[in-house]
């Protein structure tokens, strides 16, 4: 151990007339660790908020959308076939797109029409997962449902759609019930355009947890699509799943080179880049906020070394008499600073990792559900943001050692021998 570490480290033990500087070490020390605590905490939930809605919204929508700039895709049985050749795809299925407005015989709404095929419904976009009620092979399958026509009730048979569990509470119908559909394109008739109305029945329920998709996504076959529609054989274009979600921007611009004109790809980062963009700006503001702790307490490591090089002057003196130099003076007081920091960072790192880790374990913070999308705080725990918490911290402290260091490594033995 060289000199310079021992001297330090026995600056580090107080003796009784130097209690108050010790103490005042001992804060700054504490300071440090809940900074630290505090930053790897919000870090921890912010992380985990983030992830959350990455997830509920990848769990409802493809990671990679196909489309062509005629606006639809006719010969989608070939490109579905390139698509699934590619390197890096899981998955891949067509589908349609469309608004249209959905009533009941208690209320009315807007919707957006997804026609899938019902044996890959699931393939790209796990629907059956979220269903509360009902299959995704029900999709296009008929339904007997009772209707008043001519004021006789009939049995009539129609097509079975899903629709959301928002939807279903908004138009006041649950499972077996029917609804009607139309839609805004209309059809030309000898009295102008007439909209479309054609009847469904509600054959099941989903629940994504996301009020923006269940008050207005409604899941029919796509035959049911395509002819409600009016696009023949047409589709809107192709879902695609990915096997890692984060080079889905890569396996975009892939297929689109495979593809060729006119058809572009679409990737969920592009999607929602708005929505992300805004969530690792507000985590690196908080960052920076919070690290704003972390300084406040290196402030209080530089008083406590500057009180320190004013204590141990006869010694710095005696020191440099002897033939310590400069150089060797700063690591001193640089030495008995990183080991505040440090000890401090690690306290706030380990403090850090155990309330994380009740938060997550325990879910004793509950959040309003009619404000949230969850109940109680998530959290995401990884090493190398707990890492960039440590690095940061660290290098904080160090560098509020340097400015007494300096000082020490000035100070002339002379001055001190001639007025102390």
């Amino acid at each position: 151990m060289k000199w310079e570490v021992m001297v330090a480290l026995r600056y580090l033990r107080a003796r009784r007339r130097e209690m108050f500087v010790s103490l005042i070490a001992l804060i700054a020390g504490g300071g440090v660790a809940i900074g630290v605590m505090v930053l790897c905490i919000v870090m921890a939930v912010m992380t985990g908020f983030e992830e959350d809605l990455r997830d509920r919204i990848l769990g409802f929508n493809p990671q990679i959308v196909l489309l062509s700039h005629s606006g639809t895709m006719r010969d989608y049985p070939r490109v579905l076939e390139a698509v699934e050749e590619a390197p890096g795809v899981t998955a891949a299925a067509p589908f349609i797109y469309g608004q249209a407005m959905v009533s009941s015989d208690n209320s009315v709404a807007g919707a957006v029409v997804r026609g899938v095929q019902p044996e890959r419904a699931s393939a790209v976009v796990d629907v059956q997962r979220h269903l509360k009620e009902g299959t995704t092979e029900q999709l296009g399958q008929q339904m007997p449902v009772t209707t008043i026509i001519d004021g006789k009730d009939e049995t009539i048979e129609v097509p079975q759609i899903l629709i959301g569990f928002e939807l279903a509470k908004t138009l006041g119908v649950g499972v077996g019930d029917w609804i009607n559909l139309m839609s805004p394109l209309g059809s030309p008739t000898a009295v102008g355009m007439v909209p479309r109305v054609k009847r469904f029945g509600v054959g099941g329920i989903f629940d994504s947890g996301m009020y923006d998709y269940d008050s207005t996504i409604v899941f029919m076959s796509m035959a049911d699509a395509q002819r409600f529609f009016e696009v023949g054989d047409k589709v809107t274009g192709v879902e695609v799943k990915v096997k890692e979600i984060d080079a889905a921007r890569v396996v975009a611009r892939d297929l689109e080179k495979r593809i060729g004109y006119p058809y572009f790809a679409r990737d969920w980062m592009e999607v929602n880049r708005n929505l992300f963009v805004a969530f690792r700006l507000e985590k690196f503001i908080q960052f920076i906020v919070l690290l704003l702790i972390v300084l406040v307490a290196a402030f209080n490591i530089a008083a406590t070394l500057v009180m320190v090089v004013m204590e141990k002057r006869k010694d710095i003196a005696i020191l440099k008499s002897m033939g310590a130099t400069n150089l060797a003076i700063a690591a001193i007081f640089v030495f008995k600073g990183a080991v505040i920091g440090i000890l401090g960072t690690v306290a706030g790192i380990l403090g850090g990792l155990g309330g994380a880790a009740l938060l997550e374990r325990y879910q004793f913070i509950e959040l309003p559900k009619d404000v949230f999308y969850v109940s109680t705080v998530p959290v995401r725990i990884y090493p190398e943001n707990f890492a960039l918490v440590a690095v940061a911290a660290i290098a904080i402290c160090i560098l509020a050692t340097i400015y007494p260091a300096r000082q020490a490594a000035r100070l002339a033995p002379v001055d001190v021998m001639r007025y102390e």
